[in-house]
């Protein structure tokens, strides 16, 4: 009977000592897997940054149709002469930045990278709890153009009460934190489900 404990309690040891060692690596990964996003981000931030940059020279423009009304061009597009040509900044194929200027306003439009369907359902579920609240952030549109995941609409009334750095700023700052979420995210996905199918396993081998 002793000899029996015994064993159980080394196999028990064993397979503890297994699991803490497998999370210990996933955690050293996650943490090499976020420097080294980090490093692949930057060029792309800083090129949204440049482009945006340049977009943001924008002004008040009365409608030129509607008299006494002002109204975003990009959204309505009643006069192409008031539009510029759109830039998109590509990251890979998955993941990229639409930028369409025009006169008085601009608009940006984000697709997110997602490499899997956990991570399709993670955006997909984050970013529509933010779109449900757009009323509190002026610049987020409720509905996203085609083809991409999330898209703000900034005009000159914008860039005037917040300024061109914060809104900059504010662009750059989502996107880095938005692709660290998404990874904590399914990392926390991952840990609950290696620890679910762990309880599960114990119960079967004791």
């Amino acid at each position: 009977a002793s000899y029996v404990s015994i064993t159980k309690s080394k196999r028990r040891f064993g397979f503890i000592f297994y699991y803490k060692f497998l999370q210990a690596c996933s955690n050293g990964c996650f943490r090499l897997a976020n420097l080294e996003m980090a490093l692949s981000l930057k060029p792309y931030t800083n090129n949204i940054r440049v482009e945006l940059n340049k977009a943001f020279c924008i002004q008040s423009f009365p409608c030129q149709n509607v008299e006494r009304h002002n109204k975003p061009e990009i959204e309505f597009r009643d006069n192409p002469e008031l539009l510029l040509p759109p830039v998109t900044i590509a990251r890979s194929e998955k993941e990229r930045c639409l930028v369409e200027a025009s006169i008085n306003s601009v608009r940006i439009s984000l697709r997110i990278g997602q490499m899997d369907m956990l991570e399709e359902e993670l955006v997909k579920m984050y970013l529509r709890f933010l779109m449900q609240r757009a009323e509190t952030l002026d610049v987020l549109r409720r509905v996203p153009v085609e083809g991409y995941d999330v898209s703000f609409l900034i005009t000159d009334l914008h860039l005037l009460a917040y300024g061109r750095e914060r809104l900059l700023d504010f662009v750059v700052a989502f996107i880095e934190e938005m692709d660290a979420e998404i990874s904590s995210m399914k990392l926390a996905v991952n840990s609950r489900g290696r620890a679910v199918a762990t309880e599960f396993l114990r119960s079967l081998a004791f």
